[in-house]
């Protein structure tokens, strides 16, 4: 095998590696579904404060797209509790894709701080089926520590 597809798995493997560890520990079970969004906001907050800068530059990109679209369509996959709706710019509308029904009334509270921000669907779905998204319906499409979102990584 080349030495550049052995450092992929390795480096998939490693950013993998959370995922399994609350696998094990059961913080995946349908039971856990319900402790997850307070889990997840928590760690938002933390990873937000960490990455402000750098989400700052990445989503000022978005202005971008105004010029091309009359309303811009966002598909967030793996949305969470809406941590990065605070970068989004104003009069973007979002649709939300998370297998976590619990955490709609935490993206509740964040589309309340940032009102900038439409939710145009929130659809209970693992990032690899959204067969619930019709094709070619979104402008944007983000994906920020997605992989709590897939069923198969």
């Amino acid at each position: 095998m080349a030495v550049h597809i052995v450092f992929f798995q390795i480096c998939v493997a490693l950013v993998a590696l959370p995922i399994h560890v609350l696998a094990f520990l059961g913080l995946l079970s349908p039971k856990a579904k319900n402790r997850q969004p307070y889990v997840l906001q928590s760690m938002s907050m933390n990873y937000t404060k960490y990455m402000r800068e750098y989400k700052k530059q990445l989503f000022s990109k978005f202005n971008d797209f105004k010029g091309y679209f009359e309303e811009v369509n966002v598909l967030e996959l793996g949305c969470g509790t809406g941590a990065n709706f605070q970068f989004y710019p104003e009069g973007y509308k979002v649709t939300c894709v998370d297998p976590n029904p619990n955490l709609l009334k935490f993206l509740s509270v964040s589309l309340a701080e940032n009102q900038h921000v439409q939710l145009k669907a929130f659809v209970v779905a693992p990032g690899e089926n959204m067969a619930q998204i019709p094709d070619g319906s979104m402008d944007v499409v983000i994906c920020t520590l997605v992989l709590c979102s897939a069923h198969n990584i």
